[in-house]
Order: C-alpha cells, then structure tokens, then sequence
C-alpha cells in the first residue's frame, strides 16, 4: 500500500498518488502552471491514516497543469413519439488534465 490522498474538487472525490495523471473539472489555470489543493479530506502513507473532519488541516497536494481541453462530443437527442417533436444537440464538456506531483501532510 503506498501513499495516497482523496481530494475533493469540483464537487467530486478523487483517490490520487504522485505521479498520477487524472482529468478534472476545468479548472482557471495555465498550461504547465502549478496548482494546490487544500480540501483533501484523507491521507495514508504505508504506516498511518489520517481522515479529516471534513478535511485534514495543513494537509496539501500540488499538481501539474497538463493540458487544458474538451471531450468527445455527446450527442442529446430528445424526441417525444407521434407528437412532431424532436431535438437533437451536441456537448463536449471542458476538463483539465493534471499530473499530481507531491502530497504532503
């Protein structure tokens, strides 16, 4: 078992290690800028584990901007049978793409 955090970010939880490589909520941040999180609300090293109420105080995990960007488009079709109603949309949601490079407790 090695060392890991849960953050929360963007109104969901993440399981993340160093060196992971996950894709959030956008986030307001630069390519290859650093960003810190704050709310991580658990963290295990091998030996200990420490769970926040709501979140651990002074506890952080830095992360790499990797790249900013959109999804694969998803089609929304809505269509209700024998009325001549049919609506059809696309969506690509917008993420960020971070490498987490240090947890620190």
């Amino acid at each position: 078992m090695s060392k890991f955090a849960v953050i929360k970010t963007g109104g969901k939880q993440y399981r993340v290690a160093e060196g992971d490589v996950l894709r959030v909520e956008k986030l307001d941040a630069e390519e290859g800028s650093e960003v810190v999180f704050d709310s991580v609300l658990m963290v295990s090293n091998e030996a200990d584990l420490k769970i926040g109420t709501p979140v651990i105080e002074g506890a952080k995990v830095s992360a790499k901007v990797a790249k900013q960007a959109r999804t694969r488009k998803i089609i929304v079709f809505k269509y209700r049978a024998k009325k001549r109603y049919k609506k059809k949309a696309g969506h690509r949601q917008h993420f960020t793409e971070l490498e987490i490079t240090k947890i620190s407790a």
